[in-house]
């Protein structure tokens, strides 16, 4: 099972994702005038983060988004990402949030699972229903897949949908809950986790302990850490065996040569800098005292 690959990525690097949501405001002034567009350029820098934190961080999420919005040139730095992480062995996320009747799901199935787009994983949106993601179901089977299933989001407006209130008491984010793990039973791995894994967000403590008592089996991809908001305590909760998820940082890591703390250096150098600090918070809230955040700093 894949997540089994994940599992011990996350044992043997920590629990940083990654998230390649890269706009191109975001490149270094000039950083693009070496290259013959900007697309190219979008390409380039996400190169070097990857180059420069590798060794260090469990994987990838990639945000599809941010390369749709550019057009054909976009996708084709988007593709050119995913490649290239493939080519380093790297473990890659698909944040494409899909989410559609059967028919649909098939197509979108093997857009990203295949071909041009592919990836180890991708995030399915499921509440036009459960059947919506079955589709995907052959490629987890078959072809050493997973998916990350939206339960409980970090976004203020998760609310308005997530919390409402069922007929049997249950909150609707609790239901889809129930219907991941039950979905995920055919697919655990040797570690006992599920390649039907969960999005869950880490900017609601209050539930957190619930979630993960109620989806012990389900591995995590959890965002709101840092810019969202959330913190390694925060974060806490959400694992079992210090292990079971990883956390995704995007605009703190590739923004890091902005921070003052990181000031003069290389930008490929200040994500891998703010890469390793948030490591050793994370692994120093999980009781792994396995990192010095100023020896982290220093790497």
């Amino acid at each position: 099972m894949i997540i089994d690959k994940l599992y011990e990525l996350v044992a043997g690097k920590g629990h940083v994702c990654i998230g390649l949501d890269t706009f191109a405001e975001y490149l270094p002034q000039d950083f693009s005038r070496d290259f013959d567009t900007l697309d190219d350029a979008i390409f380039g820098f996400n190169k070097k983060i990857i180059d420069a934190t590798f060794d260090i961080v469990a994987c990838y999420k990639v945000q599809i988004a941010f390369y749709e919005a550019r057009g054909l040139k976009g996708l084709s730095a988007y593709s050119r990402t995913l490649k290239y992480l493939k080519s380093i062995g790297a473990f890659v996320i698909a944040d494409i949030k899909r989410g559609d009747i059967a028919s649909t799901a098939q197509m979108y199935a093997k857009a990203h699972f295949e071909g041009d787009f592919e990836s180890d994983m991708i995030t399915l949106n499921p509440y036009m229903g459960m059947d919506s993601l079955t589709p995907y179901l052959p490629y987890v089977r078959e072809k050493e897949k997973g998916v990350f299933v939206l339960v409980k989001t970090s976004n203020p407006g998760s609310r308005d949908i997530q919390l409402l209130t069922r007929d049997n008491g249950e909150d609707v984010y609790e239901t889809v809950a129930k219907n991941v793990v039950k979905m995920g039973k055919e697919f655990h791995g040797k570690f006992g986790y599920s390649s039907i894994g969960a999005v869950v967000g880490c900017t609601h403590l209050d539930e957190a302990v619930s979630i993960r008592k109620q989806m012990e089996n389900i591995f995590f991809l959890i965002p709101g850490y840092g810019a969202q908001g959330g913190t390694a305590a925060d974060i806490k909760p959400l694992f079992s065996d210090q292990n079971g998820g990883v956390v995704n940082s995007s605009r703190a890591i590739l923004l890091a040569y902005k921070n003052p703390l990181f000031a003069g250096i290389p930008f490929d150098l200040a994500a891998r800098k703010e890469a390793m600090r948030m490591k050793g918070e994370i692994a120093d809230h999980l009781n792994e005292p396995l990192y010095s955040e100023k020896q982290l700093i220093k790497n």
